[in-house]
């Protein structure tokens, strides 16, 4: 086996260790898991050719000492001033895995401590030795007892963020940000207020475009453009009306202008409800930013004002506009 292949397989072993441990991979790039899984090899004491029952807690090593190992034992070309990438990337998942010491031998020392080392815990040292061994499933077990996986408690950080939308006798979960803030209040306090018992057809989320959606529903009534990047961000529809609201949830951007309501009137064109058009605001200082840009004959409504509608000129207050026709 040349030096590059032996390489190569303690870099995938140590790859593979590390997801069993619970480190979360789903996301990082190639580069960047090879650094980290190098990173982690410089730490335990690792070279090409070592079994893995020779993988220590006594290499203390600092960024720097880190960034001399990569190089000279594992193929990298790094250059000695990215001592930082060590600490805020590579490292970073496996000290907060705690299978890494980012202190060792002064807990408590300031990050920029030039006497702080990196070492192996002891009990993770103790793992790594068996694995590739008989004993790996059991000592692993062993070691991940009572332990919560660092990808497990990031998920569970990551869903604390989301915010909860209920629609029917759903609750979906959109990612932070106040333009899905927006969107919950309009689900929430607009459509309950003046949507006639609306249905939610269609909803996206600013990072999972597609969230909710009843492709079915829309066809039925003629909707059959469903491509996510030409829809509004909410489609209700009021059976009892049977009035169609396209709302568009303007944060920083896509107020209903009368260039984006002819668009949406080319994607309704064949729909047989009538429809109606709603910019909503969080708030009137957001509004105000946009007012100018508002088409005729449709609505604003704003949420921190739930229970008023801005309608913007026609022949009615809320409901679809007909040219030349009074209803």
């Amino acid at each position: 086996m040349t030096r590059r292949s032996r390489l190569e397989t303690l870099v995938r072993d140590a790859l593979c260790a590390l997801a069993a441990i619970g480190i979360p991979l789903d996301g990082v790039t190639e580069r960047r898991r090879v650094r980290m899984a190098k990173a982690f090899l410089s730490v335990a004491g690792m070279k090409p050719g070592m079994d893995w029952s020779e993988a220590s807690a006594d290499n203390r090593l600092r960024s720097r000492d880190v960034i001399r190992w990569m190089n000279q034992y594992l193929g990298e070309e790094i250059s000695s001033g990215s001592y930082d990438d060590i600490r805020r990337k590579d490292l970073l998942l496996p000290v907060e895995a705690g299978i890494v010491l980012k202190s060792a031998g002064k807990v408590g020392a300031a990050t920029n401590d030039g006497t702080r080392r990196y070492a192996l815990s002891s009990e993770a040292a103790t793992l790594l030795r068996s694995y590739r061994s008989p004993d790996w499933d059991v000592r692993l077990a062993q070691f991940l007892a009572g332990k919560e996986k660092l990808a497990d408690q990031l998920k569970k950080t990551r869903l604390q963020g989301l915010i909860p939308i209920t629609v029917g006798s759903s609750v979906l979960r959109f990612g932070p940000g106040e333009h899905n803030e927006l969107q919950k209040a309009i689900i929430e306090d607009f459509l309950p207020r003046f949507g006639y018992v609306a249905e939610v057809l269609y909803v996206g989320d600013t990072e999972e475009k597609l969230l909710f959606v009843q492709a079915n529903r829309l066809m039925g009534l003629g909707f059959f453009e469903l491509s996510h990047n030409k829809l509004p961000d909410v489609l209700a529809y009021s059976g009892s009306k049977n009035w169609l609201f396209l709302i568009e949830a303007v944060h920083s951007a896509n107020p209903i202008t009368e260039l984006r309501k002819r668009v949406l009137e080319q994607l309704t064109k064949e729909c047989s409800a009538d429809i109606i058009y709603v910019s909503a605001f969080l708030s009137r200082a957001a509004f105000r930013k946009f007012a100018r840009e508002i088409a005729w004959e449709t609505e604003v409504w704003i949420a921190e004002s739930p229970d008023h509608l801005i309608h913007f000129n026609g022949d009615k207050f809320l409901g679809p506009h007909v040219s030349g026709n009074t209803r």
